[in-house]
């Protein structure tokens, strides 16, 4: 059994009233939660809570205006540079966003995702606690029929199927304390900064 596919308005109504949803981006599936139900993405996934989930919205402006704390002019630049796209910027923050999805931490991270019809969704339901739509440890799904199957209880963005996804995940670069960008994963993007993989810059 797979999940029902449903359109973006009653979609967002739901994610509202405190439902996890599914939808696609340019790079793989995405569950997702209001910030506040974050805990449902845990739940669902069977996740340690000490992985923190991230943060999507529809503008980049939306998403840095998020962390609660001065934008410093070299996350900016990232941002207008690669954005939207399949990079993941983990930059400090503050505030409740902070502590609904990374309990304990001092950094949050956030995307802008280059798919049409999730930008779409994301601009119904302001910024959402996202991340990978498969149980902690196994294979990320592939598109709209693996995702609906593996949460059958989920609801999912019509209309289905999705456009293709590269099936790769974004490249995640954090901001060090003492400055400098360090690449935590590389994925779908590599910024020609990061030409040293692990290396701050």
């Amino acid at each position: 059994m797979t999940s029902q596919a449903v359109p973006a308005i009653e979609l967002a109504a739901r994610l509202q009233a405190g439902e996890a949803a599914l939808f696609p981006t340019d790079t793989l599936p995405a569950l997702a939660a209001r910030p506040e139900s974050a805990a449902l993405l845990w739940e669902l996934k069977q996740r340690p809570q000490h992985k923190p989930v991230i943060l999507m919205a529809a503008t980049s402006a939306e998403l840095l205006s998020c962390l609660g704390v001065p934008i410093d002019p070299a996350w900016q630049a990232m941002a207008d540079r690669y954005w939207p796209g399949a990079l993941t910027l983990v930059l400090p923050a503050r505030g409740p966003l902070l502590a609904q999805l990374n309990p304990g931490g001092t950094s949050l991270g956030v995307r802008l995702p280059a798919c049409p019809a999730a930008q779409a969704l994301l601009a119904k339901t302001g910024p959402l606690a996202t991340t990978s739509a498969n149980r902690s440890g196994e294979p990320a799904c592939l598109d709209h029929q693996q995702a609906g199957d593996r949460f059958p209880a989920v609801a999912q963005l019509a209309p289905v199927p999705w456009p293709a996804l590269s099936g790769q995940g974004s490249t995640v670069m954090e901001w060090c304390p003492a400055g400098g960008w360090n690449l935590l994963r590389a994925g779908a993007v590599l910024p020609p900064e990061l030409e040293s993989i692990g290396h701050s810059i």
